[in-house]
């Protein structure tokens, strides 16, 4: 047994006094006091031996005491005499341990007011009467699907273990008395409220006139019969022996690293700010922010014709296809100006054919030609893109849904499906059929400035100011690969026309990178300018690069032969 077994651990009572202090401490004193007189007495009592009888004068000595033979019987031995002060020692060390009765008699020095407690139970105890008696008053349903429905729309449980429909009901009984009756009716609101902002937010849609219509049924018969051809070329690939595909991409891959600057050219005195092949890739038109659109023969860059118009600087620029250089009178080129002006221009004439003026006084960034030649595309910075019929000559389509400018379009190659990029990070896939939003694109921390289709028809490809280029699926509705392609914004980006194996991006880190399609993984940077890079185009034969730059000049890349 250890010396801790024979410790008797105490637990001290606590003392509730009644009344006042001061009463209390003067009857603790005054007890104290008669106590400590009452000893006293006793022991000088004790200690002479005497009685008052016996007591003499002061001067009286007392008298010899003799021990009796019966006191002297008791004393057997030396060890049974001790000196009274080891007697009074002993005596105290053989005091029993203090007991809870004892400890009780002591004074605690804890004091509280009693009036104060009683005050606040005396409150919990009304405030819970009162929650009870409004939990009566209230008025529940009885049917269990409703009160679950209630439940649910308080963010409570709606069921706990062992819980039935009588215990649910006094359950949210109770809850509607903590949080009062109109609970669920703020509730009902409030979602309201949260509905109301939602349906702002959303897509909406209005009539279109006639013109609309009539452009609607032609883009479905032009673009079905193209998806059919896309998707017929598609298993045809499927078929080829994978070797064979194999040493095609190794081929390409070769082909891309062996890429070299063919030639720079300066393109005005102040930066050029777009580029766009023809579609036999042997015109390169080229926009500036002097307002001047230019026209260079392919590959020797000779300047071939100068067009004269816009009153500031000049943003994007496209090329009609299905137009031969030696067509005059017809609508060619298209350019979009910063002060809203978008002209039209023909082959051999440095006027314009035509001026659209409906964008003023916002800037319109990009310019898209339709891949029939028939419609043109316009990114504006009211937060809008517009569809203009060239044959009806006229506006059939002012499209909202971005929260911001639209900075960037691009066509499908079927010709059916646009995709547009806004200042907001957001991306929207419209079908121009029907007019609807079929996809929308979130991801992107920052602004987007380039979009492209590829030529398989569902992949999308987006260049961001978060520096970033994302693979959108149109099929899965949802991004496939990020790409953190360069150290600073990504200001376009571009699909091979021909196969889309290779994807192009270009910065304001002053590099242009090549990408392969499956992986994704680098192919080739093209280091050369002195400056940002705005701008970059793939011919459709697939042999030459264009870039544009801050640095004033535009670059021509091309593989070594």
């Amino acid at each position: 047994m250890s010396d801790d077994d024979d410790i008797q651990y105490i637990k001290r009572p606590r003392t509730i006094h009644y009344g006042s202090l001061e009463e209390t401490e003067r009857k603790r004193q005054n007890a104290g006091g008669a106590s400590s007189g009452a000893t006293a007495a006793t022991t000088t009592t004790a200690a002479s031996g005497t009685t008052p009888a016996q007591t003499s004068g002061a001067g009286s000595a007392p008298p010899a005491t003799t021990a009796t033979p019966a006191q002297l019987e008791d004393i057997e031995s030396d060890e049974d005499y001790e000196e009274p002060s080891k007697k009074v020692s002993n005596t105290k060390a053989s005091l029993p341990p203090p007991t809870a009765a004892s400890l009780a008699n002591k004074i605690n020095d804890d004091y509280f007011d009693l009036e104060t407690e009683m005050e606040r139970d005396k409150v919990a105890l009304l405030e819970e009467f009162e929650r009870k008696k409004r939990a009566r008053q209230i008025n529940v349903s009885t049917d269990d699907s409703e009160i679950k429905s209630n439940l649910r729309q308080l963010n409570e449980p709606i069921c706990f273990f062992g819980e039935g429909p009588a215990e649910r009901r006094r359950r949210l009984k109770e809850l509607l008395a903590n949080l009062g009756d109109n609970a669920l009716n703020k509730k009902s609101e409030e979602e309201e409220r949260k509905m109301q902002q939602r349906e702002q937010e959303a897509t909406w849609y209005h009539e279109g006139p006639e013109t609309l219509r009539i452009s609607r049924l032609w883009l479905a018969d032009y673009s079905l019969p193209r998806a059919r051809d896309r998707l017929m070329r598609a298993q045809e690939a499927l078929d080829v022996p994978s070797a064979t595909r194999a040493g095609r991409m190794v081929e390409m891959q070769k082909k891309l690293q062996s890429l070299a600057p063919l030639c720079s050219q300066v393109g005005d005195t102040r930066p050029v700010s777009g580029a766009a092949f023809s579609q036999d890739s042997t015109l390169l038109l080229t926009s500036s922010w002097s307002g001047l659109c230019k026209l260079w023969s392919v590959p020797d860059c000779e300047l071939k014709q100068t067009l004269r118009g816009h009153a500031s600087y000049v943003g994007g620029v496209a090329l009609r296809p299905g137009v031969k250089a030696d067509e005059e009178n017809v609508v060619a080129m298209a350019s979009g100006g910063h002060d809203g002006a978008v002209k039209l221009w023909g082959f051999n004439n440095e006027e314009s054919i035509a001026d659209i003026t409906g964008h003023m006084p916002h800037r319109v960034s990009k310019v898209a030609f339709h891949p029939s030649g028939r419609f043109l595309a316009t990114a504006c910075y009211d937060s809008s893109w517009r569809l203009w019929d060239l044959e009806q000559k006229t506006e059939v389509l002012h499209q909202e849904g971005h929260a911001k400018p639209v900075h960037c379009l691009a066509y499908q190659s079927d010709g059916s499906v646009l995709v547009t990029g806004g200042l907001d990070a957001f991306g929207r896939v419209w079908d121009l059929r029907t007019g609807r939003c079929i996809m929308f694109l979130e991801g992107h921390l920052g602004a987007v400035f380039g979009v492209d289709f590829s030529p398989n028809g569902f992949h999308i490809a987006t260049g961001s100011q978060d520096n970033t280029c994302k693979i959108w699926d149109l099929r899965r509705r949802q991004p496939v690969y990020t790409i953190p392609a360069h150290t600073n914004l990504i200001a376009d980006v571009k699909y091979q026309q021909d196969c889309g194996s290779f994807l192009v991006t270009c910065s304001y880190d002053s590099t242009t990178k090549i990408w392969s399609n499956k992986t994704w993984q680098p192919l080739k940077t093209l280091q050369g300018h002195d400056n940002k890079v705005i701008s970059v185009d793939i011919s459709p034969n697939s042999q030459y690069i264009a870039t544009t730059s801050f640095d004033r000049t535009f670059k021509l890349w091309s593989p070594d032969s």
